[in-house]
Parts: C-alpha cells; sequence; structure tokens
C-alpha cells in the first residue's frame, strides 16, 4: 500500500481543434521555452481531489453527455502582469462553472471557488515590460471571433506537465 496521495485533478474546456492550434501556435511562440510544457487551455477548475478520481470523473462525464457544444466568443485580449490572455465569454460556460462549483463544494480551493474569468494564456512569467509590449502588439490587430468548447478534459497535475486522464465530449 502506498503512502503517497493521488495527485490532484485540474478540469479544462476542451476546444475545437482549430482554435486549439491557433492558441498552440501563439503560446509556442510567446511562452517562455524552459517553462512551456502545456498546451494551450482553459482551466476550470486548477485542484479538486485525486482520491475522488472516479466520482469526480463519473459526475463530469454524465454533465458533459447533457451539453451539446458551447459557441465562445474570444472578445478580447489582457494584461496577466507578465503575461497576456484571450478572454473568451460564454453564458451557458459561467452556468456550467457555478453548477460544477455547487456540485464539488466540499473539494474547492479558495481560487477554485472564485467566478469563472474564462481566458486563455499564450504568454506568462515574462518580464512585465515584454508582456506589455506583446499586448499593445496583438490589440492593433484583434477582432474577436469564435472558437467552440467541444467537452471536458480532466488531467492529474504532477508539477510539471499534466498527465490526460479523461476527454469528455459534449453530446453532438
Amino acid at each position: 500500500m502506498s503512502d503517497v496521495a493521488p495527485a490532484p485533478l485540474i478540469l479544462t474546456l476542451a476546444l475545437d481543434a482549430p482554435a486549439q492550434t491557433y492558441f498552440d501556435a501563439l503560446r509556442q511562440r510567446h511562452f517562455p521555452p524552459a517553462i512551456n510544457y502545456l498546451a494551450a487551455h482553459l482551466t476550470l477548475f486548477h485542484h479538486l481531489p485525486g482520491a475522488e478520481r472516479a466520482a469526480i470523473e463519473g459526475h463530469l462525464r454524465a454533465v458533459a453527455q447533457a451539453l451539446p457544444p458551447l459557441p465562445l466568443r474570444v472578445a478580447g485580449l489582457r494584461s496577466l502582469g507578465r503575461g497576456v490572455a484571450f478572454t473568451l465569454e460564454n453564458d451557458e460556460l459561467r452556468a456550467l462553472h457555478r453548477r460544477l462549483q455547487t456540485d464539488f463544494a466540499p473539494y474547492l480551493t479558495p481560487q477554485d471557488q472564485q467566478k469563472l474569468q474564462p481566458h486563455i494564456t499564450i504568454q506568462n512569467k515574462v518580464d512585465p515590460a515584454a508582456a506589455r509590449q506583446l499586448l499593445a502588439e496583438m490589440q492593433v490587430d484583434f477582432v474577436p471571433f469564435e472558437a467552440v468548447g467541444t467537452g471536458l478534459h480532466l488531467w492529474a497535475y504532477r508539477g510539471g506537465p499534466w498527465e490526460s486522464l479523461a476527454e469528455l465530449p459534449f453530446r453532438k
């Protein structure tokens, strides 16, 4: 029997392939290479208990199968201080997050109890001046566009790259 606690779980929103490719390319270009070991992602929950994986995954599978794909408006860019992120809007996504906050209330960290601010980070942990410069450059040509949330993705956090545990597609 192992005394090692199961890795915490992270829940993200899966994106349609064109949007994922677009955000990944920007992240490859602008994220510091030494710490860029993740694909672009929209995090819904940062730390759910790994010991509850079976129950959490089963619940998320049922929730995902009941939802249609979510149209997302990529509405703008925002400063993260030491990075840049795209902001995304969808009322159904916010409602889903609130529902899951209620469902997972006993497990939530203070960070995961907060209101969802949907975003996809393409740069982080850089000098603030470099982040301001990238934000200014990207805002010049930015035009809002659409993406699609295609499901939920459950990951294990092991201190570096995340381990994919389950892809839970929304109903077709």
